[in-house]
Formats: C-alpha cells, sequence, structure tokens
C-alpha cells in the first residue's frame, strides 16, 4: 500500500473535513488522477523524436502512453489533422499515489534553483497543472539516452470544487508550493 495514500486516508482527509466544514467524507476533495503530457512538435517530420517521448514517458511513470493527434490543421504549425503531436499517460490509483510521491520527495527537489512551484497555476475548478522544463530531473531518465531535452505537464485533477480546497489538499501530501 503507498504510503501518500495512506496519509490522504489518514490525516489529509481529516484536515480538510474539519477544516472547511464537510458534513461527511465523501464531501473530502480527493485526486482523482494525474496526467503527464509531453507535447512533440517535432514528431510530424521524424518519428523517432516520438518513440523518444514514449520510452521517456514510460520510464517515468511505468504505464504505456497513448500517442496522441492533432485534432485539426493548422497551416500556420505546419500541422496536418490527425498528425502525432504528443503523447501522454494517465495515472490512477496506486500508480498515482507513487509518481506524485516521487515527483513531491525526488524529482522536484532536483531542479536547479528551485524555489517551489507556482500557486497561481489552479484552472479555478480545483486542478493544478505544473509544467516542468526538462524531463532530466527524473532519476530514471539517463542524461546520454536522451534525444533531446524537452519539457512535460503534469495535471493534478481532484475532486476539489475550489483553488482553495485543491492548495490544501496538494499541500497536504507536501507540494512545494512558493511562499
Amino acid at each position: 500500500m503507498s504510503t501518500f495514500k495512506e496519509l490522504y486516508n489518514k490525516e489529509i482527509a481529516n484536515s480538510l473535513k474539519e477544516k472547511f466544514h464537510y458534513s461527511t467524507i465523501m464531501e473530502v476533495p480527493r485526486l482523482e488522477k494525474i496526467v503527464v503530457n509531453m507535447g512533440v512538435g517535432e514528431a510530424a517530420h521524424d518519428a523517432k523524436f516520438i518513440e523518444a517521448a514514449v520510452k521517456d514517458l514510460e520510464t517515468i511513470t511505468g504505464q504505456k502512453p497513448v500517442v496522441t493527434k492533432a485534432r485539426k490543421s493548422i497551416a500556420g504549425f505546419k500541422l496536418r489533422e490527425g498528425q502525432v503531436i504528443g503523447a501522454k499517460v494517465t495515472l490512477r490509483g496506486e500508480n498515482m499515489y507513487n509518481f506524485m510521491e516521487k515527483l513531491i520527495k525526488v524529482s522536484l527537489p532536483r531542479v536547479r534553483d528551485f524555489r517551489g512551484v507556482s500557486k497561481t497555476a489552479f484552472d479555478g475548478k480545483g486542478n493544478y497543472t505544473l509544467g516542468i522544463k526538462e524531463q532530466i530531473i527524473f532519476p530514471e531518465i539517463e542524461y546520454d539516452q536522451v534525444l533531446k531535452v524537452r519539457g512535460m505537464d503534469i495535471v493534478f485533477v481532484t475532486t476539489a470544487k475550489s483553488n482553495e480546497e485543491a492548495m490544501e489538499l496538494l499541500s497536504g501530501f507536501g507540494m512545494p508550493f512558493r511562499k
């Protein structure tokens, strides 16, 4: 059993229930899923870029990524409908908690000049998006094997109704927000 899952069930849920005065435990916001998305613009011209991105995402998350395709053509970006433009992984349950623990305890502290993550990246509906500039902050990625250093988006989808609730939930897990 994941230590973050136990932490949520034993401590975070109760403290949120008290703070926001929920009547039942089912009202307490919880983490639903984490989506890790890596956009690969060059994949349109060279397939080896998308293969590298898929391999990196699989190494980081321990789950097979889905290749994402363009929904519509955009001439300005030389993009056609159906063209491969990235890869994403949706983590739920045990994998989600394990990934979050690794992200907070190991990967984020490895970022150069790290001062905490932004408090403003909430969407108003209780979801939080974290942008990472380079995939090499994850210990599983070997720098010599990296084809191109690229960033990714990590979206924390919660059942929280407001940004304040979501922030309190993520802070409970130890998310290092900027002071």
